[in-house]
């Protein structure tokens, strides 16, 4: 009886291992997704998106909170990815924040959704969902979820027909224009 006892559970422990990687696939997939309605850019060109990126506005999450002046870097890297550096300054004491992080393309290279990673093996989406194709100094990202959403430039401050336009972008596709924080930039932004 103990013998039949200690096999069952011996099966229920692998079973119950094999579900926990089953739900993690599932949740890691769930983060490299899209929000119903956001399309990533074709003819996403690596080269002319690398450098220097100012935040203009955001949705508030976690990683960003109370940060202003917030710029990303993104460079190449040796094992073919992607080099993002995110800098920005407390509101609150003043103080430089840094993150590193990787990012990777998920279908090819030509199209602007990406796998971005700050934390160890966890990965997030990256979506490009509106680029300015000719200069690129405009860039709508979105990540997994209508959560997380950010208007980046080239400059510390764009048009108000690029604003008009993420906006009316993000309302459409149902993303709370009303919790936007725009993002204060100014000479003292930080330099990498």
């Amino acid at each position: 009886m103990l013998r039949i006892i200690s096999v069952e559970l011996i099966i229920l422990e692998k079973v119950m291992r094999l579900l926990t990687v089953v739900l993690a696939c599932f949740s890691l997939w769930g983060c490299l997704g899209a929000p119903e309605g956001v399309e990533p850019v074709s003819n996403f060109k690596l080269e002319s998106y690398l450098g220097r990126w100012y935040e203009i506005a955001r949705l508030d999450h976690s990683f960003e909170r109370g940060l202003q002046q917030v710029t990303a870097d993104y460079s190449l890297r040796e094992d073919g990815g992607i080099r993002v550096i995110n800098r920005g300054v407390s509101m609150e004491t003043g103080e430089p924040s840094e993150a590193e992080g990787r990012a990777y393309f998920i279908e090819s290279e030509d199209i602007g959704h990406l796998k971005v990673s700050f934390f160890g093996p966890f990965f997030g989406s990256y979506i490009v969902f509106d680029l300015d194709t000719e200069n690129y100094q405009y860039a709508f990202v979105s990540g997994n979820s209508t959560d997380y959403l950010w208007l980046l430039a080239r400059t510390p401050e764009v048009s108000d027909k690029v604003m008009g336009r993420f906006i009316a972008q993000a309302e459409a596709l149902g993303f709370d224009s009303q919790k936007l924080i725009y993002v204060t930039q100014n000479s003292s932004t930080p330099q990498g």
